[in-house]
């Protein structure tokens, strides 16, 4: 061995191992610093969000956009890195971001799945101040991308919890700005044959298993009724109102 050259084989050993953990902590994904939760909102108390924004593109609808994640608990957006944990209530993703799931790290379609959330989502067509009794476990549904759409409307999947009127004649008179519209059934409707819809209100078991019902009253930016609804009206901006209540419970109230 020469030792004359073992100074500088020594400092070349030492930068390799600087730069690979360099590169190891610059490769990892996980948050150097954890953002803080929030507070949690008070049980029984009726909470308002307005013009929730989520990812959109009239050019390319179909194509898929980055989903959103609400937390019910903290009342604010939950990023994207922490899709696999109990920080977040109710999903918005497929078609437009307009469809909702619960956080359940148990169903492989679940945009928590492999997270510990225990979360749900059911729709139940009474109005908000109707809906009382808090549905069976069984009745909450653990897949992604479940409520959307309603059945009544243009491309709907079951129930849903607003009608898209694609060519304006369902809800209208088939004028232009009254085309691509999305009709929120947070209010009974009726449409322009005379049928009538009841409201839907949307419940979730929340991640850490407590229970809120939610009224999804618009996806238009500062707009909240179908007479203030067209084509060219900014969407994608969900406003809604919701109540928690502990986990156990068998009833909503507001208090």
């Amino acid at each position: 061995m020469n030792l004359k050259q073992l100074p500088s084989q020594i400092a070349t050993i030492a930068l390799a191992l600087l730069l690979f953990t360099s590169c190891s902590k610059s490769d990892d994904p996980t948050p150097e610093t954890e953002e803080p939760e929030g507070s949690a909102v008070p049980f029984y108390k009726l909470q308002r969000v307005e013009n929730f924004a989520v990812e959109t593109d009239d050019a390319n609808p179909t194509v898929p956009k980055g989903a959103a994640y609400f937390s019910l608990e903290t009342k604010k957006e939950t990023p994207l890195s922490y899709a696999k944990t109990a920080r977040w209530d109710i999903g918005f993703n497929g078609l437009y971001n307009s469809f909702l799931s619960g956080n359940s790290g148990v169903d492989p379609s679940n945009l928590g799945y492999g997270g510990p959330g225990t979360g749900g989502i059911a729709i139940i067509e009474k109005p908000f101040n109707e809906v009382v009794d808090i549905p069976s476990d069984a009745s909450f549904k653990l897949k992604g991308t479940i409520i959307g759409t309603d059945a009544n409307g243009d491309f709907g999947e079951g129930t849903g919890w607003y009608l898209y009127d694609f060519g304006g004649g369902l809800m209208s008179d088939q004028r232009y700005d009254k085309q691509h519209v999305a009709y929120a059934l947070s209010e009974p409707l009726t449409m322009t044959d005379g049928k009538k819809l009841t409201a839907r209100t949307i419940v979730i078991r929340t991640a850490k298993g407590n229970y809120a019902k939610v009224k999804m009253i618009s996806c238009y930016k500062n707009a909240l009724t179908p007479d203030q609804w067209f084509r060219t009206t900014p969407h994608m901006f969900f406003t809604f109102e919701y109540v928690i209540v502990p986990k156990g419970s068998t009833k909503f109230e507001i208090k």
